[in-house]
């Protein structure tokens, strides 16, 4: 049996069940912390709002040192395993799985943009102190201002779309620079004089992400705090943040897909009652429940075997450092589209279809199964699954790999 990655080791194995456990029969922190969510997420998935005790759990985890390395203080897993780990926590609870990942890509953007100087400077009390990063990073959304300041900036505007910014501690974010007509990205503390966040997201998925808006008003931003000035050209190592970002929200859809998955086996084998018309005893043995269950198998198991592929290749090129070259990173770019195109796909069909197989009865509120297609259905929303499909098709006729943006 494969060992278990010392971030994942039991602190204790108090109410371990063996489908928590890890190789030595103990609860994981992972397991621990997924068990948990599980056992309130269909009543907070309706509630909705800020999930602020869950957070807590999340913090009281220890994996929000998960990304950072081990230099600063934290675990130093790699991507692959962080992606697991949101992949374990989206067939539960997506929302407090995409508040994880993205407090996760804050990280990665730190590693990326800053210098070794910023990373001790933000890094270092993150793995001390189990902190929270948010964001307010939009790129689309160009209402923040930067305006030179002495030897920093001041900050103006508005963000939307600003995941886990609520109850966080520490903020990544980009403002629009005129003069040069780019974006900066910079890291603040969320509690910040000028800083206000607005808990009013209200979309009818991913309830509790906590996805607002966030306003700035003359926020006084340092030169250390800067993690990439206006202008400056991003290396093609940079650029791998948005591959972080793809591959999140990758894991997030599959485990949307398993968890909608492996909810709808649960309950086919011990809820469901069998049709008049089929001739069978269990539903189970219905031979059209069992063709639905090959094809949620199979898009689940294809979209699953590409993300891991996926995410070693995201690993391969972060481990190049500095040497790796814009077609390595191209290459990441293609992994991940193709992986994230099926992961789409998945989450959206089987979040909907398992009610074929569950019935009517399943419908009840109780069990709260809706929400794997609501959730999916808003996320995937993120960027348009049509352009990575687009980019795949330009790799496979003319060999281009994608341009690095926010997005690709």
């Amino acid at each position: 049996m494969a060992k278990i990655p010392a971030w994942q080791e039991a602190r204790h194995g108090e109410g371990a069940s063996p489908a928590q456990a890890g190789a030595s029969g103990v609860a994981t922190p992972l397991e621990t912390l997924a068990a948990r969510l599980a056992a309130t997420a269909v009543a907070r998935d309706r509630a909705g709002g800020h999930a602020a005790d869950e957070r807590e759990l999340i913090r009281a985890s220890g994996l929000l040192r998960l990304s950072v390395p081990t230099a600063y203080g934290g675990a130093g897993a790699s991507w692959s395993e962080v992606l697991a780990a949101v992949r374990r926590l989206a067939e539960v609870d997506s929302a407090l799985a995409h508040v994880f990942g993205f407090h996760h890509l804050q990280v990665a953007g730190v590693l990326l943009y800053g210098t070794p100087e910023q990373q001790a400077y933000f890094l270092q009390p993150t793995a001390e102190r189990q902190l929270f990063w948010g964001n307010a990073l939009n790129p689309l959304d160009r209402r923040v201002i930067a305006r030179a300041e002495l030897d920093g900036y001041r900050i103006d505007g508005v963000k939307s779309f600003s995941s886990g910014s609520i109850g966080s501690d520490l903020l990544t974010f980009s403002a629009w620079h005129k003069p040069s007509g780019t974006a900066l990205i910079a890291a603040l503390p969320t509690r910040a004089d000028g800083i206000t966040v607005n808990p009013d997201w209200d979309a009818f998925g991913q309830r509790q992400t906590d996805s607002g808006t966030v306003r700035f008003d003359h926020v006084r931003l340092e030169a250390i705090q800067v993690l990439q000035a206006p202008g400056v050209a991003p290396t093609a190592r940079a650029t791998l943040r948005s591959q972080v970002a793809q591959l999140i929200m990758t894991n997030l859809y599959l485990g949307i897909a398993r968890g909608a998955y492996l909810e709808a086996r649960r309950y086919v084998r011990e809820d469901a009652k069998p049709w008049f018309a089929s001739g069978v005893q269990r539903h189970a043995d219905d031979p059209y429940v069992q063709e639905r269950f090959g094809e949620f198998w199979l898009r689940v198991q294809a979209a699953q075997a590409l993300a891991d592929q996926a995410g070693l290749k995201l690993d391969a090129a972060l481990a190049r450092g500095p040497s790796v070259t814009a077609e390595e990173r191209g290459q990441v770019a293609v992994a991940g589209a193709q992986a994230k195109v099926l992961a789409h796909r998945a989450a959206l069909a089987v979040g909907s279809e398992l009610f074929d197989v569950t019935g009517a009865s399943s419908t009840a509120a109780r069990y709260g199964y809706d929400r794997y297609w609501r959730n999916a259905r808003v996320h995937t929303l993120h960027d348009p699954v049509s352009y990575k499909i687009r980019d795949l098709g330009r790799y496979a006729l003319l060999d281009q790999v994608p341009e690095p943006t926010a997005y690709s």
